[in-house]
């Protein structure tokens, strides 16, 4: 029997290693992640058999381009959104710092490497503000953000008015539009890919993600745990800032042009792309490669729809929808999972 049951084992462990594996296979097939790059693939077949003109590299520069500003505010957004906040004064950022940008090389004399590093302390400036009053305060960030939406905005009107600056040098608009020699590629893209990057390792794979994890699921436990919340949540919408002030700079020379209204309504945009990526409304759940994912999928939905002449309001509709998509789905998809596993532990037969 002892002979029969060295030999018993290892097949035992074989098949429950492979169950393992085969569960986490399961897993991560059928996780949000999955679900919306599936979704980003059929999307993106269905518009190049559909939509002429979508299938171009010409349109793929375009569409690239159009993607970064969005794919640089999603970064430090889900970070945030993670912690359970939200910064909905990103777009009005991005404009206050645009119109900086043109008032400063209209008047100042200053040169364009100055006024742009300035832009971004500029942005930094204002998430600090923001920061200021959700974590020294204690205020809500939705009910702070919403405020300094309006005061950003108005501001941006208070710096250029309704004037436009648009003579900037054209060494430095073609800069930003250039591709990778050879592709449709625009070179910005990269170094959005590497911020990426640094965001995905600084989430998943560093004390700072964990804590941030912990502090969207619970506020007073991660205080417990050591975690210095309000601390990491003030230099959290100070680095949103900054990259508010990084896209600015980007929005301006990208389109020639510093005014007022630069960039509004790209907030909501922002949020949906976040959450339709499976990040949390609530906090503490989510992670980078499904941001990315939904922030491909909402700039594909919205290139195929522009390329077939819909209108601006429906394109508005269909992001909207999507928004309430991203925050009822997944919740429902959770609840029921939940649900059935309860259920099978309930009639799970007892071991003797």
């Amino acid at each position: 029997m002892a002979h029969d049951s060295l030999y018993a084992a290892p097949p035992r462990a074989d098949a429950e290693g492979g169950a393992g594996r085969l569960a986490t296979v399961r897993g991560v097939l059928g996780s949000w992640d999955a679900a919306i790059v599936v979704a980003l693939v059929i999307a993106v077949v269905l518009a190049g058999l559909t939509v002429e003109n979508f299938a171009t590299g010409r349109n793929a520069q375009f569409l690239l381009l159009d993607l970064v500003p969005l794919a640089l505010l999603a970064l430090p957004m889900t970070l945030i959104v993670i912690t359970g906040e939200i910064d909905l004064s990103v777009a009005s950022m991005v404009g206050l710092g645009s119109t900086l940008m043109g008032q400063l090389w209209l008047s100042s004399g200053l040169s364009l490497e100055l006024i742009c590093l300035l832009v971004v302390l500029l942005g930094a400036v204002l998430g600090a503000v923001n920061g200021l009053f959700v974590t020294g305060f204690g205020l809500p960030s939705l009910a702070v953000t919403i405020g300094t939406l309006a005061l950003y905005r108005g501001l941006s009107f208070v710096v250029l008015g309704d004037q436009a600056v648009a003579d900037f040098p054209a060494s430095w608009t073609a800069a930003v539009v250039r591709n990778i020699p050879g592709t449709s590629i625009p070179v910005a893209l990269v170094g959005v890919l590497l911020l990426a990057l640094l965001f995905g390792l600084v989430l998943h794979f560093t004390p700072v993600g964990r804590a941030l994890y912990a502090m969207g699921n619970n506020d007073q436990a991660a205080t417990f745990a050591g975690v210095a919340v309000a601390r990491t949540k003030f230099w959290l919408f100070v680095v949103s800032g900054a990259v508010c002030g990084l896209v600015g700079v980007f929005w301006t020379l990208r389109y020639a042009s510093a005014r007022g209204d630069n960039a509004t309504g790209l907030e909501l945009t922002v949020v949906t792309a976040v959450l339709l990526g499976g990040v949390s409304i609530f906090g503490g759940r989510g992670g980078l490669l499904g941001v990315v994912a939904g922030v491909l999928l909402l700039g594909v939905l919205r290139n195929a729809l522009q390329l077939a002449d819909v209108d601006a309001n429906a394109l508005t509709i269909v992001t909207g929808t999507l928004l309430i998509v991203s925050v009822v789905l997944p919740n429902a998809v959770a609840d029921v999972r939940a649900r059935l596993h309860r259920r099978r532990q309930r009639t799970r037969p007892v071991a003797p």
